[in-house]
């Protein structure tokens, strides 16, 4: 009972309300008489064909207008930032042609092979290149792009003695194969510790002077060795981050490793198996890297990416994410390296396998800090095997492809650059005085490069291949 005259008195209050709301504000009684006239005049006037005709025109219209005003905005947004960016790349191209982006270039040419490097925007020049040809009459040619990161610390030390015993090892060799005396000299070991020598083809100097002082890695290996105070060791170990961009160094003992026979890298044919020869030295130069890396506490690294030529056949070992492309004699891109990146499935499974993680900041990155898997130098990730310098090793026989040209270019170019554009771009350009590499530099820098780029271009049009 309760309960039914609760629903009658709030029934009733209802009623009264809507009566006075409809009594001073539409000034009409609420009752069913008027309910109809108005449902009368609704379907008379409202609910016809050509109203409702109407009406969704004028949504559509308001729609569109309102979607016009958005696209508009964004409009003007997308053509401010694109008047920015032109007057950004004017005043670039200002800079350059005023001698400030020039005094941050280097280039090279010895006859078919040119190379063009650019600092671009970054603080510091941390690229470096080879051009070595005909390495003293052997008739085997040498080819190389460094891109370090952290410093230019290990692409110093791998330019110099990397290159340095590659080359006295080929030479050795081809005495060897030439005297028909294969009598396994063993080699000697590698310098202990990185001695820079001056190389115009190699280190990178301002256009204004090819010679130099001393270099931040040649200023750290005169420190090298003063870290020896035990409490400060025992501080430094006692770290219990094991991966960070902090340092410090190891007091684990080091490993001796056998050399190889120098005979060892001799096929039955009389011929060299560059192969081999490439992967023992890029892991002999990156273990002594580490050892001068760890007594400086500098944790720069390098990629590697070295050609070989001798007659037409070509061997090309890569570390990292430098590249090489080839245009064949149809103008068709073949990749000469492919890049390691911690986000492909057999670089992370190898990571994660070793205790390690991927992690996305900004691009994928090894423990969040590394952009690329494979690499010399970098001796924290080292220790822990996230990081190995093992190199990938792949063989052409020039005379099927006949290509017109290769090129070998640090991941400056290639951020902006795809292989198939590469090769479109270059050649249209070879005959430029560097055979289009400085063309394509300077271009990767106005698309917006952000790191130094280094392009060397190995002019194989005028070849008579066999």
């Amino acid at each position: 009972m309760e309960d039914e005259l609760e629903d009658r008195i709030f029934y009733q209050s209802f009623n009264i309300h809507m009566k006075l709301i409809s009594k001073f504000v539409v000034g009409l009684p609420l009752n069913s008489s008027h309910l109809n006239h108005f449902w009368r005049l609704f379907r008379l006037y409202i609910i016809k064909p050509e109203v409702l005709l109407l009406g969704l025109l004028m949504i559509i219209v308001f729609v569109y207008i309102q979607a016009v005003e958005v696209w508009s905005r964004s409009l003007v947004n997308k053509l401010r930032l694109s008047l920015s960016r032109s007057a950004q790349s004017r005043i670039h191209k200002s800079q350059f042609f005023n001698g400030d982006v020039e005094s941050s270039s280097w280039d090279l040419r010895e006859d078919s092979v040119a190379v063009y490097a650019v600092q671009g925007r970054r603080a510091k020049m941390e690229d470096r290149f080879v051009i070595n040809k005909n390495i003293d009459g052997t008739g085997v040619s040498l080819f190389a792009v460094f891109d370090g990161h952290g410093g230019d610390f290990a692409a110093n030390y791998a330019h110099d003695h990397l290159i340095e015993n590659l080359s006295k090892k080929i030479k050795e060799l081809k005495k060897l194969i030439m005297n028909g005396s294969i009598e396994k000299p063993v080699l000697g070991k590698p310098p202990p510790s990185p001695k820079p020598t001056l190389r115009k083809s190699v280190i990178l100097e301002r256009k204004s002077s090819l010679k130099r002082g001393s270099t931040e890695a040649e200023e750290a290996i005169k420190r090298a060795g003063g870290l020896n105070d035990p409490l400060l060791l025992e501080k430094l170990e006692s770290y219990s981050r094991t991966i960070t961009r902090e340092v410090k160094p190891s007091r684990t003992p080091i490993v001796q490793y056998p050399t190889p026979e120098l005979t060892s890298y001799i096929e039955g044919n009389m011929s060299i198996n560059y192969g081999r020869l490439l992967s023992d030295e890029v892991l002999a130069v990156d273990r002594l890297l580490v050892e001068a890396a760890k007594k400086n506490l500098d944790v720069a690294g390098t990629t590697a990416l070295i050609a070989v030529m001798e007659g037409s056949k070509l061997i090309v070992a890569n570390v990292g994410d430098s590249r090489g492309v080839m245009c064949n004699s149809k103008g068709k891109a073949i990749p000469l390296s492919f890049d390691h990146k911690p986000q492909q499935s057999r670089e992370k499974k190898r990571i994660e396998e070793a205790g390690g993680s991927v992690s996305f900041n900004g691009v994928w990155r090894v423990a969040g800090i590394l952009a690329t898997s494979r690499a010399l130098g970098d001796y924290p990730l080292k220790d822990r095997k996230l990081v190995i310098a093992d190199p990938d090793i792949l063989t052409f026989e020039l005379g099927d492809h006949k290509p017109e040209f290769i090129v070998l270019a640090s991941d400056g170019l290639w951020d902006t650059f795809s292989n198939e554009e590469v090769v479109s771009f270059i050649r249209t350009r070879l005959h430029e005085p560097h055979f289009g590499a400085k063309s394509i530099t300077l271009q990767s820098y106005y698309r917006g490069s952000l790191d130094n780029i280094t392009v060397l271009v190995i002019n194989l049009s005028d070849y008579k291949w066999p």
